[in-house]
Order: C-alpha cells, then structure tokens, then sequence
C-alpha cells in the first residue's frame, strides 16, 4: 500500500508503523474535500500566491495549510522548485484522486442544473474585451429585460477559458473550429482590416511599409494579424507594443500608427478610418461555446439561443460591410 493509501484508511488500529514518531490517525484526520481542492490549486496553478486567488484565500493561509496537510499525513506532497511548487510522487497520487471526484462532483451538478424549469440563476459567461466594448453588452441588456431572474457574470479575458473544469459556463470567443468536448454555434464571421486615425494623413495600400504601426505584444502572438505583419516585416514598423486591441485602437485614433482591428469595433468608430478593404486572409469565426451537458440547462439554452437571433441582424457589422454600405469606406 502507497504511503498516501495508508494516510487515508489510517483508524485507531492502523497507523504509520514506518514513522515511530507520528502520532496516531483518528477519523478527524483523515483527508477531507477542503484538502484536495488544495492539492488540485497548487498542481494546477504551480505557486501559492496563485493557488490562495483560485481559492478565494490568502497566501499565507495555502502555505499553513499545505504544511498542515503534509504533517497530518506524515509524507511529503509538495516539491518547491524554482519555477514554483510541483508535485510529490504522494502528491500525484491525492492530485489523480481529487481530480477524479472533482469530475464525478461537477458531473452530477451538470445533471442536477438541467433539471431546472425556468430560466433563472447565473449565467457565467468569458468573452473579449472588444466585444464587451463593441455590440455585445446592448445585447445583453436586452436579455436580462427578457430574463430579469437571470444573473450574468462575465469575465474579460484573453486566454479561453477552460469550459470542462467550470471556469466559465458560456464562451463567446473567435477562432476556428472548437475542441471536440464543447458544443456550440458559429454566430458570424469577422472581418479585420487596417485603420488610421480619422485626422491622420492618408495611407495607400501600397505605402504600408513606410507608415508607423501599433500591433500586439508577445501576449497576443497567436492572432493571425501578428504573423501577418511579421510575414510582411511590418513588425519592424512597429512605435507600440500592446496587450489589448482596444489600446491599439485607441492609439490609432491618435494617430501613432496604422492597426489591424475587426470591423466590428472600428467601423463603429467615428475617430477611425480605414486604409483598406477587409483581409479575407486574417478573418475568423465567432462562436458561441458550452459543454455538453450545460447546453440542456434552461437558462443555458434560453441565453445561447437568445445571443444566436440577436447577433443575425448584425452580421454586416462584424462581416465588415456595414461601414461600405454606410459610405464610410475611406482611405
């Protein structure tokens, strides 16, 4: 039997016959819940300070209680390393059985919420800051009007969400074809082109590698405008670097340089113009995400379905034909 095994059935007749100066276990010993979505923090987050957020604690409370944790069971669990806190090989062991019950536990939440007649409770949901900026939040206005009993938590984020292990219950990102575990529905299609300042001088297409440009850091590398203007050694133009493409837009407005934005977000802004038509080449899909089994919860459904009507008479708008049908196609 593993020492973690032993930990755990440990009573008033078996104890750590190994360790002669560990006291014995009694039931109020053994681990509890609380104890595993220790280990499941600290394994995923690799670091105290980020492992006592995602617990909703502080750091000095993870650190006492994962030495707590490590005295009561009389083994090691936890390896720190330079690059932060890793796992014992007792510490994979709780980590493979608290990762199994956390399962099994959202599992039955995931069947008990589609039970649920009525739209009503919270709706998490994790999207981009442009569209938070953009169209998005009247649409979600006009929802709650429709379903007062619905509350909407949304966060703004970058990176996706992990929708299987319940950080958000919804997703509306852009990208391609989503993962095999998440089910959902492509709303649009995004058009991104080239924008100045309104005030700015124009550019023609053909003098793009003599105007200034403001293009995503290191953080956003993965978005195909990145690699666009790397391929077209337009990075070499770059006077700023940002994490957000609203900043970039804002830097557009006045005028530091050129920014490649989804006309969604631009074409809505008076301060900006274009410098082009849409780049087929750099668009992507947006779509709307969820597991499986959320997408049978009243109030899942009622949203999903609610945000899919809504975004259609949109579509120019994110297709980036709203501002040429507009005339507001300028360069």
């Amino acid at each position: 039997m593993s020492e973690v095994m032993a930990a755990i059935v440990c009573s008033d007749q078996k104890y750590w016959r190994d360790s002669p100066a560990m006291p014995n276990f009694k039931n109020e010993h053994r681990l509890a819940w609380d104890d595993l979505r220790l280990v499941l923090a600290i394994a995923r987050e690799g670091s105290l300070i980020a492992a006592a957020e995602r617990l909703g604690t502080s750091h000095p409370t993870v650190f006492r209680r994962a030495r707590d944790l490590e005295h009561r069971l009389g083994v090691r669990l936890f390896e720190r390393a330079r690059r932060g806190y890793t796992l014992t090989a007792a510490g994979d062991e709780i980590h493979a059985v608290a990762l199994k019950m956390e399962q099994e536990v959202e599992a039955l939440e995931q069947r008990l919420a589609g039970r649920d007649l009525k739209p009503a409770g919270p709706i998490r949901l994790t999207t981009v800051d442009t569209l938070i900026c953009g169209p998005l939040v009247p649409l979600l206005a006009r929802f709650r009007a429709r379903h007062p009993e619905i509350v909407l938590d949304v966060t703004v984020a970058g990176a996706l969400s992990n929708l299987s292990r319940r950080d958000a219950d919804i997703a509306l990102r852009a990208g391609g074809e989503p993962p095999e575990a998440l089910i959902g529905r492509k709303l649009a299609r995004i058009a991104v082109a080239i924008y100045r300042g309104r005030d700015a001088a124009p550019v023609s297409p053909s003098e793009l590698d003599k105007a200034h440009w403001v293009m995503p850091d290191d953080t956003l590398s993965h978005l195909a405008s990145v690699r666009w203007l790397e391929a077209k050694r337009l990075d070499r133009r770059a006077v700023l670097r940002a994490n957000s493409l609203l900043t970039l837009a804002q830097a557009a407005r006045n005028g530091i340089g050129l920014a490649i934005l989804p006309c969604y977000l631009a074409d809505a802004d008076p301060m900006l113009a274009r410098v082009c038509a849409p780049m087929s080449e750099l668009g992507s899909d947006l779509w709307l995400l969820t597991q499986p089994e959320l997408s049978k919860v009243t109030r899942i459904r009622a949203f999903m379905d609610a945000l899919y009507e809504d975004i259609q008479p949109l579509k120019a708008l994110f297709e980036g034909k709203a501002a040429q049908a507009a005339g507001g196609l300028t360069t």
